[in-house]
């Protein structure tokens, strides 16, 4: 099993944007953090308080955003886009088209990328 830790604003709008891609609630420490599951993928999501939030030596406090991101196989890239749209998420770009299929970007509630990506 693979665990991939992202930081966010709010935990509970993250858990319900996880669960809207078919992720399950595995674990929650208090109002913090909390952990899902995804086939083979542990997800860790640490709000506001947790030790992964805690500023480095040098000042630098860790945030939610950048590009590295989740990619999720989707069945029906195109119904899944619908869903997360009229559900009111974000999108950072439009479906486009490459060498192994079409792929998409869209923002949990804290502004994390994920890629929804459907083979070619």
């Amino acid at each position: 099993m693979a665990t991939v830790r992202y930081l966010v604003d709010d935990v509970d709008a993250a858990i319900g944007f996880y669960q809207a891609l078919g992720f399950v609630l595995k674990d929650r420490w208090g109002p913090p953090f909390a952990s899902m599951t995804l086939g083979d993928l542990e997800l860790w999501l640490a709000g506001p308080g947790t030790s992964a939030a805690r500023a480095m030596p040098d000042g630098a406090k860790p945030q939610p955003g950048g590009w590295n991101r989740l990619v999720i196989t989707v069945p029906d890239l195109t119904a899944t886009v619908a869903q997360l749209r009229a559900a009111g998420y974000r999108f950072r770009n439009d479906i486009v088209s490459g060498p192994g299929g079409r792929q998409i970007l869209v923002e949990d509630p804290s502004g994390n990328p994920v890629e929804l990506f459907a083979p070619g």
